[in-house]
Order: C-alpha cells, then sequence, then structure tokens
C-alpha cells in the first residue's frame, strides 16, 4: 500500500543531519589536544589539514547526495516497501561515510585501498539514489500524480553511477589520480544528452 511520503522524507533528513555532524567531531577532538601539547593556535589549523581537507570532501559529498534525494522525493506521492529498502540501503550508505573519511584523514590520498574505498561508499550511495530515480519514474504507486518525475532524471541518475564507476576504476589502474577521479562526475550532464540523443 503506498502512503504519504512525509514521515519517511523527515526520517531521513534526521538521520543525514546526524552523518553530517559527526564528520565534524574528529576536528572538535584536536583543540583541546593541540592546548594540553602547548601548541599554538594556528598549528591547530597547520597541523591538521588532511583532516579538514576529508571532513570538506566529505561534508560536500553528502550535502550533495542530499540535495538530489530531495529532488527525487520531490516527484515521489507515496512510498513501498520498495521504495523504503532502497532508502534504507542509501541511508546505510550515507551514515557509513565518515568512515572513510577518517580513513581519508590518515592515510596518503595514493593509498589505492583509501581513495578505492571512499569512491566506493559513494559509489554505493548514488545507486541506491539512482533506484530510487527510476523506481519514482516507473512505479504509478510512488510517483507522484501531480508532478512526477522524467526521464532526464533518470539518464543523469545512471550516468552519476556510470561515472563513479569509471573513477573507481581509473584509480585502480592509477592510483596516483587519487580523489581527482571524482571530478569525472562533472561529466554526468554530458553523458546524459549523449544517452538522450541515442534514444535511451
Amino acid at each position: 500500500m503506498s502512503r504519504d511520503p512525509d514521515r519517511l522524507v523527515l526520517f531521513t533528513d534526521a538521520v543525514v543531519a546526524i552523518a553530517v555532524t559527526l564528520l565534524v567531531l574528529p576536528l572538535v577532538d584536536v583543540v583541546p589536544e593541540a592546548v594540553h601539547e602547548h601548541r599554538r593556535s594556528v598549528e591547530v589549523v597547520t597541523g591538521h589539514l588532511p583532516q579538514i581537507w576529508a571532513f570538506t570532501l566529505s561534508f560536500v559529498v553528502i550535502t550533495r547526495l542530499w540535495f538530489v534525494h530531495h529532488r527525487v522525493f520531490e516527484h515521489v506521492g507515496g512510498y513501498t516497501r520498495g521504495l523504503m529498502a532502497l532508502n534504507t540501503g542509501w541511508l546505510f550508505a550515507v551514515v557509513v561515510l565518515p568512515f572513510p573519511t577518517q580513513m581519508v584523514a590518515s592515510y596518503p590520498g595514493d593509498d589505492r585501498f583509501t581513495v578505492m574505498l571512499y569512491i566506493g561508499n559513494v559509489l554505493v550511495a548514488t545507486a541506491f539514489q539512482a533506484g530510487l530515480t527510476v523506481l519514482s519514474y516507473r512505479d504509478p504507486d510512488i510517483a507522484s500524480k501531480t508532478d512526477p518525475a522524467e526521464i532526464g532524471s533518470v539518464r543523469g541518475a545512471l550516468s552519476a553511477v556510470a561515472l563513479l564507476g569509471l573513477s573507481l576504476a581509473v584509480v585502480a589502474v592509477f592510483p596516483g589520480v587519487s580523489y581527482l577521479a571524482l571530478l569525472l562526475l562533472f561529466l554526468s550532464k554530458p553523458v546524459s544528452r549523449i544517452w538522450s540523443h541515442a534514444g535511451l
């Protein structure tokens, strides 16, 4: 039975807010450590640049995932067990992200396993998000009656999954590329247009 999705959206937003908050906690801990070790205040920042980089990267990633999730649910008028399962998988991937984030802060950028774990985590979240997009487009019990999803959103979601998969492959072969492989996501719109011209 389909139901109003507002409760599901509110729960999802709350979990995402907690995940974002968890990202900053390791940075908060470095302040009393620096004071205890009698380091200068500027060293709180200069001595923890990898942690700040990791926090910034994951904050942008989670915020971007949440923006897209929000756009998906603008076209959702009800929810089913299938939608709840996909949304739970998406939440799991988002909640796990602080773990590889801490690894990003602790290991150098050319550590292939860390980079692949991080991009793989983002890929899983994006794949679940694509599943939500496809389901909201194809299932009449989920699609909004007044503002249904369009095929363009499906192309965009699948393009993001494909490009993240390509990013993972690039890092596997060329670990020195590191997190710059994520810049391939900027090709999402051109790839979507190619699929459109191909009739897909």
